[in-house]
């Protein structure tokens, strides 16, 4: 049996005569008193509402708790005569080497709620939890410790929950898989919300938990009391309590399963004291709990389409973000057309503009090259794209939508054939229906040719200098060259998004953003999300300074856990995008001028390498080095706000 250890106090913690202190021995917080020159320790928690005794003061010879005044004997823990309660109180002493408590022995640990429930979202292949630890979470935290020390998962601890929303929100992007953002009750729940509507929109697989009050004062107008199903019901896919009396292990299972097949958020709420609850229970496996989601298209459908396919000239094919997963049924189908493949924006690089048939983006942020292969066409076969009012697809066109989900045929206007299922499964089966005559015309050379007339109006404004900083269309020239063709690149909202999207040619290399929720900020958050999504390949961070100016302190994260994202900051001094909004609308621009640092000392001030760039011929040797550095970079460019 062990038994209780002495343990030597820290000689700067050992208070003066008629003070208290809260010291750490051993791992654990004691309240040290000197009062008459003698020594005591106490458990610094006081018994009615666990206050920190160690932060309270000595009055006349009592020491009073700093959260509702009782007092306490601080030598002895004794409350006055005809009380009660009293903090357990250790043995101390004062030797020549020191002072010395002692402690018993720490109690063996209790497998616990929290356990049941971290073991089984690992079971479900959990590995990234992104959030913040803090008072009614403590008990979920420390099961995510144990989780982390036996190597199961990483905990990425940020600085404000809504980084810890869009990291998650970029993993699932990238990878179908969920995360977990993880928050306390009241304001740390709420400030994940933003994130969690960019998942919700977006269709990423997001697992939220919040910590909550207690359960006895919940619903009592207690301290950081909100509804929180309540709050997330809008955003979340599905949403749960666990209660002492749940089925723990399936309520974990229940959210992992909820937020793949939905494609959304699942949210569960852990009161403080159910997550210590012990806990005998096994893990739920993930064995029999989901089927296979790949939808195979319905014959008669596809047929209407065959045919479409087969009588057109000059067919394109529009990917958007929902054909990520059928890029070599979507290569081949075009190659057996001889025609152009335009992508979404969030869809970009699905094709390589290096492929011969690859045109770029279409819409808002595309390019010439997609938009004039939009105009010339004669039927749009669109896989996986939603249609929004950015995507730029003609609706007066003949149009074959592919899409495994039923509200996305026809949500925006009619389309002429609509085909459920799987985009992989649905590619496949019409390149097989159309494997014999086809009147389709060879687009390759049109396509070598827009590419051409753009390249040479691009370097055109590659040259561009007013002497007032550097252009768009230069930084992503270089970023063109420098990019590793194995990156993953996290772009933020605002004009450099729009001059990525035009200027920046892919050699393949997934664009994560916030897509239809189009949130400002995302950009280096989503960049900690594809870090852990993509482990071992580049990941590289585009933003504004508005954007980056919101969750800038993030830049730290990266620091602390060693994430090596690569930055670029296009610096405006503004807002851009809503200036130019303004003077679109007729209105003056009023209050979007920022004052920034200068963000490469601000990087370097955060343990970061900070790189800067004021002349377009300081970018290739910045682009070089930002690459070849190790650890967390930023190159700080500062632009011209009208050259974009």
């Amino acid at each position: 049996m062990a038994t209780a250890e002495w343990h030597r106090v820290r000689a700067e913690d050992v208070p003066d005569d008629g003070r208290v202190r809260a010291v750490e021995v051993d791992g654990r917080s004691v309240a040290l008193t000197r009062c008459g020159g003698a020594l005591g320790a106490l458990a610094n928690h006081c018994p009615h509402q666990g206050g920190p005794l160690g932060e309270g003061s000595i009055e006349n010879g009592w020491l009073r708790c700093p959260w509702h005044g009782y007092d306490y004997d601080p030598l002895t823990g004794r409350p006055p005569e005809g009380f009660s309660d009293a903090p357990q109180a250790y043995d101390v002493q004062e030797r020549e080497d020191g002072v010395y408590v002692q402690l018993p022995p720490r109690p063996e640990p209790v497998r616990t709620v929290a356990d049941v429930l971290v073991e089984t979202l690992v079971a479900h292949g959990v590995t990234h939890v992104f959030g913040m630890v803090g008072h009614s979470n403590l008990g979920f935290a420390d099961a995510l410790r144990r989780a982390e020390e036996r190597g199961e998962l990483t905990f990425v601890g940020i600085r404000h929950e809504g980084a810890a929303a869009f990291a998650a929100s970029a993993f699932g992007k990238l990878t179908g898989r969920p995360a977990v953002c993880f928050a306390i009750a009241g304001p740390g729940s709420t400030n994940l919300l933003t994130g969690l509507y960019d998942a919700r929109l977006d269709g990423a697989p997001v697992i939220a938990i919040s910590g909550q009050v207690p359960s006895k004062v919940l619903g009592r107008g207690a301290f950081q009391d909100l509804d929180l199903s309540a709050a997330f019901r809008e955003v979340a896919a599905w949403t749960a309590t666990v209660h002492a009396g749940s089925d723990h292990a399936e309520l974990a299972a229940l959210a992992v399963k909820h937020a793949v097949d939905a494609r959304g958020v699942a949210h569960l709420v852990l009161p403080d004291e159910v997550q210590v609850l012990p806990s005998e229970a096994p893990a739920a496996a993930p064995d029999g709990r989901s089927g296979d989601l790949r939808l195979r298209p319905p014959v008669a459908a596809l047929e209407r389409a065959a045919e479409l396919v087969r009588s057109a000239r000059r067919p394109v094919l529009v990917a958007g973000h929902g054909a990520r997963g059928a890029t070599a049924e979507l290569r081949a189908l075009a190659e057996r057309l001889g025609a152009p493949v335009l992508t979404t924006f969030k869809a970009k690089g699905l094709v390589p503009d290096t492929h011969p048939l690859g045109a770029g983006v279409l819409g808002r942020s595309g390019t010439p090259v997609a938009s004039w292969l939009m105009n010339e066409s004669d039927l749009v076969i669109a896989v996986g794209a939603s249609f929004s009012n950015h995507t730029g697809i003609a609706d007066y066109k003949p149009i074959v939508q592919v899409d495994d989900s039923p509200a996305a045929i026809g949500r925006f206007h009619p389309v002429t054939v609509g085909v459920l299922g799987d985009a992989a499964a649905t590619l496949g089966d019409l390149l097989a229906a159309v494997s014999g005559d086809v009147k389709a015309e060879d687009q390759t050379g049109d396509v070598a040719a827009r590419w051409a007339l753009w390249r040479a109006e691009k370097a055109r404004r590659v040259a561009d200098d007013r002497g007032r900083g550097v252009s768009a269309a230069a930084v992503f020239d270089a970023l063109s060259r420098h990019l590793p063709s194995d990156a993953v690149v996290s772009v933020d909202v605002g004009n450099h998004a729009y001059s990525l999207g035009r200027y920046l040619e892919s050699a393949g290399q997934p664009v994560l953003m916030s897509g239809y929720l189009g949130s400002i900020g995302f950009g280096f958050p989503g960049a900690l999300g594809a870090w852990a999504g993509a482990p071992g390949r580049p990941v590289v961070a585009v933003t504004g300074d508005g954007g980056f100016g919101q969750y800038a302190m993030e830049l730290t994260t990266a620091v602390k856990h060693h994430i090596p994202v690569k930055h670029v900051l296009l610096d405006n001094r503004s807002l851009g995008k809503i200036a130019k909004e303004q003077l679109a609308a007729d209105y003056p621009v009023w209050h979007t001028s920022l004052v920034n640092p200068d963000w490469s000392d601000f990087a370097q001030l955060c343990g970061a390498t900070g790189l800067r760039v004021v002349r377009r011929e300081e970018l290739d040797a910045a682009m070089a080095e930002l690459f070849a550095v190790d650890g967390p970079a930023l190159l700080h460019v500062v632009q011209d706000p009208e050259l974009l």
